[in-house]
């Protein structure tokens, strides 16, 4: 491995603290009993209210004035200055505590503790004054140094960002030291999913969890990653979805259960598409997709609310407002909305000589449904970008959905598209078990015609659903692309910690 000079040096560094009976990585409890954000926060200098406190972080700037220093520690909250004195926290006559320790084998990156108490600066700045201080752990590659300064208006100006893509997502570790606004984006993230929590926990529905490792893959047109259990020597599958698990359980009696689960889809990637994804998945018996419609409108405006205070959220050039109701189209109204072409009565090959007069290249071996799909996705998707639910679905494209109560030809299922992408999913679940079948048996038609992408016949499920399920609503949300949404991030990759990517290439010595 080659090493620069920054590197060799702090190596070095290590050996002699070691030498000076100073452990570079101690193992005794450090005892914080305050963080950077309450301090600057809280701090009255008229009543003192700081007397003694004790803080941990990184160490982030030095600025080095003979007997006595300022620097800046950053914990989990933030950054704050603190205030260094050669004969404060190395008093009597050794002073290598400072003239060697802090000032020489000190670096950006290295975590310290220290105690002392909390002051204003002439200049008013929130500071810490350091009566002692302990090297926590050292750190051997240096930070990319990035600069902030503040102009005369405010306006922060950034110097040497640390902004390539491949680094920030394959180093997120670093990204999130030298990024600031990263970590509030995943902050943010937690705080969308602990609110649908909430408001799911409070309507009374069971979190539950069902398996990743699946026999057969369903509740979805994906397709799957596939393993082996070599006790069992049998192949198994990563979850797509975990819909026909949950809807077992409504079978087994229960109104209604969610999951936040991790589910895999062997497909393309792209700035929407990670093959490792997050959705919660909700079902309610003896609700329709109407109902649901309701209670994504008010679950998601919730969440906006909790993130920004506000309905209206800043999406790239766009303000997107969660406020309901939301406005409804039916697929085939969005199509003739964005087209001026009612395909509502054509057949297959009707709709393939229409997706071609509207440039639009078809795979030969899919069907109507996904036709209709490809025109949809092509022309209407990306020019929604107020949240908007598409309802009534033609039944090819729904092989989990209850036919529509009144309208031959179509189920009752609606997506919820905002800033041009799907964010939602939902229907009136099938629950005829025969219907089921023959559904099931038309995506094996399509499997053989070339469709990877088709679902395979699940005889237990079906079998669950001979025994009786009761009307029920499905729902659901995509985490990852509603995290995008409320967090004005570009790509999905900038709202998972560790997405996927190709392995990295390193040259060793």
């Amino acid at each position: 491995m080659q090493l620069s000079e920054q590197e060799l040096r702090r190596r070095h560094e290590r050996e002699e603290l070691q030498k000076m009976g100073i452990n570079p990585y101690p193992s005794e409890l450090f005892d914080v009993t305050a963080t950077a954000k309450e301090i600057k926060d809280n701090f009255d200098p008229e009543q003192n209210n700081y007397q003694e406190v004790s803080l941990a972080g990184r160490l982030m700037s030095r600025r080095i004035m003979g007997k006595a220093s300022f620097a800046e520690l950053m914990d989990s909250s933030g950054r704050i200055q603190i205030y260094v004195s050669r004969d404060d926290i190395a008093p009597g006559e050794n002073k290598d505590l400072y003239n060697t320790v802090f000032k020489k084998m000190l670096d950006i990156g290295d975590f310290i503790g220290v105690k002392g108490y909390v002051f204003k600066t002439q200049v008013g700045e929130t500071s810490v004054h350091v009566t002692e201080l302990k090297l926590l752990a050292k750190s051997l590659k240096p930070l990319p140094i990035v600069k902030r300064e503040v102009d005369e208006n405010g306006v922060e100006h950034v110097y040497d960002a640390f902004s390539d893509p491949e680094l920030r997502y394959r180093q997120r570790y670093v990204d999130l030291v030298v990024n600031p606004d990263v970590r509030d984006t995943f902050i943010k993230r937690t705080k969308l999913v602990n609110t649908m929590r909430e408001y799911l926990n409070e309507r009374g529905y069971l979190e539950v969890e069902t398996p990743i490792l699946q026999p057969l893959y369903g509740g979805a047109a994906a397709r799957p990653f596939k393993t082996h259990h070599n006790t069992l020597d049998m192949t198994l599958y990563l979850r797509i979805a975990n819909e026909l698990y949950l809807k077992r359980l409504i079978v087994g009696g229960f109104d209604g259960v969610y999951e936040f689960s991790k589910d895999f889809r062997n497909e393309g990637m792209s700035r929407f598409h990670n093959p490792e994804f997050t959705q919660v998945e909700l079902y309610v018996a003896y609700k329709d997709y109407y109902w649901m419609m309701d209670l994504v409108e008010e679950m998601v405006e919730r969440v906006a609310i909790a993130l920004h205070g506000t309905t209206e959220v800043q999406v790239g050039e766009n303000v997107i407002n969660f406020a309901r109701p939301w406005k409804r189209f039916t697929m085939f109204e969005a199509i003739q909305h964005f087209t001026g072409i009612d395909i509502s009565e054509m057949d297959e090959a009707q709709l393939r000589e229409t997706a071609t007069g509207l440039g639009i290249k078809l795979d030969p071996n899919i069907g109507k449904g996904k036709i209709i799909d490809e025109i949809f996705g092509e022309k209407c998707e990306g020019q929604l970008i107020q949240p908007t639910f598409i309802t009534d679905y033609p039944v090819e494209m729904s092989p989990l959905a209850k036919k529509h109560r009144s309208k031959e030809g179509l189920v009752e299922r609606f997506e919820a598209i905002c800033n041009g992408k799907e964010i939602c999913n939902s229907f009136s679940e099938l629950n005829d078990p025969i219907d089921q079948r023959a559904r099931f048996e038309e995506q094996l038609e399509l499997g053989k015609r070339g469709d990877t992408e088709a679902m395979v016949l699940d005889e237990d499920f079906l079998r669950a659903l001979e025994y009786g399920m009761p009307p029920t609503a499905g729902l659901g949300i995509g985490i990852d692309r509603l995290s995008m949404i409320m967090t004005n991030s570009h790509s999905i990759q900038d709202v998972l910690f560790f997405p996927q990517m190709k392995p990295e290439h390193r040259q060793d010595s």
